[in-house]
C-alpha cells in the first residue's frame, strides 16, 4: 500500500488551525475585558485615573456619532496615507538602486542608518518649525517613520532573488527593466509587502505623534484635547478609535498580498488554513 501525500495528512490540521483563532482571539479579548472590569469594580479605582469597560463604551459611541471625530478621522488618515505613499515611493526606489549598485549601498548606508538611530520624537519639533503647523508637517513626519522598513526590506528582496535565475535571463538577452519587471519585482514583492506592513503602522503613528505637538486636526490632536478636558474615559475611547484605524490599514495591506503575491507560500497557508 502507498501512504498517502502528506499535504492530505495535514489538511484537517491546517483546517482546524484556520478556525482557532476565531475561537481564541475573542476569548482572549473577553478575558482582558473583564479582568479590567473586575480590577476597577473590585479596587474602585477612581474613574479619573482608570475608567470601566462600560464607560468607555458609552465614550465611544458618543464620540462616533459627532461629525468633528470623523473630520480628525480623514486628518489621521489622509497624513498616515500621503506619508505612507511617499515612503513606499521613495524607500522602494532607492531600495531597488542600493541592491543593485554595490558602491551606492557602502556611500548611502551610513547616512541612512544614522537618520534612523536619531530618535524620531525629537526630530518632530524640527519637522514642524520647518514645514509648519499644517497636514505637510505630519506627512512627512510618517514617511520619516514609515521609510526605514520598507527601504531595508525591498533591499532585502532584490538581494534574495536567486542570481542562476538572473544569469539565465540575461543570457537570453533580456535587458535590465525586463529583469526587474519579470524577475526581481515578483520575487521581491513578498518582502516589500512585510515592509509596508511595518511601514503602514508607524506612519499612522508618525501622523499622531505630529499631531500631539502641533496642529488643530487629527486623531492627536483629539486625544490631547481630551486628556486636557481630563475626560479619561473619552480619552480611552479616542486611543480605541486609533487601534481601529490602524487595524483597517494593516488589514488593507494584507488584502494588497494576499491579491499581488496569491502564489507566495504564506499566503497559500492561509488559504488552506480557512
Amino acid at each position: 500500500m502507498s501512504a498517502e501525500p502528506p499535504r492530505e495528512l495535514d489538511a484537517p490540521r491546517l483546517t482546524a488551525g484556520g478556525a482557532l483563532p476565531w475561537i481564541t482571539t475573542p476569548l482572549l479579548l473577553a478575558i482582558l475585558v473583564l479582568a479590567w472590569h473586575l480590577y476597577v469594580s473590585e479596587t474602585r479605582i477612581s474613574a479619573f485615573i482608570l475608567p470601566s469597560p462600560a464607560a468607555v463604551w458609552e465614550a465611544w459611541k458618543g464620540i462616533i456619532v459627532a461629525a468633528s471625530t470623523w473630520n480628525h478621522t480623514w486628518a489621521t488618515v489622509y497624513e498616515t496615507l500621503a506619508g505612507f505613499f511617499w515612503a513606499s515611493l521613495v524607500g522602494v526606489s532607492l531600495g531597488v538602486a542600493l541592491a543593485r549598485l554595490r558602491w551606492l549601498e557602502i556611500t548611502l548606508n551610513p547616512f541612512i542608518v544614522a537618520t534612523q538611530v536619531v530618535p524620531k520624537v525629537a526630530l518632530v519639533p524640527l519637522m514642524i518649525v520647518w514645514f509648519g503647523f499644517g497636514m505637510t508637517s505630519k506627512v512627512v513626519i510618517a514617511a520619516v517613520l514609515a521609510f526605514f522598513p520598507i527601504l531595508t526590506n525591498t533591499v532585502l528582496g532584490v538581494k534574495s532573488v536567486d542570481s542562476g535565475h538572473r544569469d539565465v535571463m540575461l543570457s537570453l538577452n533580456a535587458t535590465r527593466w525586463m529583469v526587474f519587471r519579470r524577475l526581481e519585482l515578483p520575487s521581491s514583492l513578498p518582502y516589500i509587502l512585510t515592509g509596508m506592513e511595518v511601514g503602514v503602522v508607524l506612519a499612522i503613528i508618525g501622523a499622531v505623534v505630529g499631531e500631539f505637538l502641533g496642529g488643530n486636526t487629527g486623531l492627536g490632536y483629539l486625544l490631547v484635547a481630551r486628556m486636557g478636558a481630563y475626560e479619561t474615559d473619552v480619552l480611552f475611547a479616542v486611543i480605541v478609535h486609533m487601534t481601529m484605524v490602524g487595524f483597517l490599514f494593516y488589514f488593507a495591506i494584507g488584502v494588497v498580498r494576499r491579491v499581488l503575491i496569491p502564489w507566495h507560500e504564506s499566503v497559500v497557508i492561509e488559504k488552506a488554513a480557512r
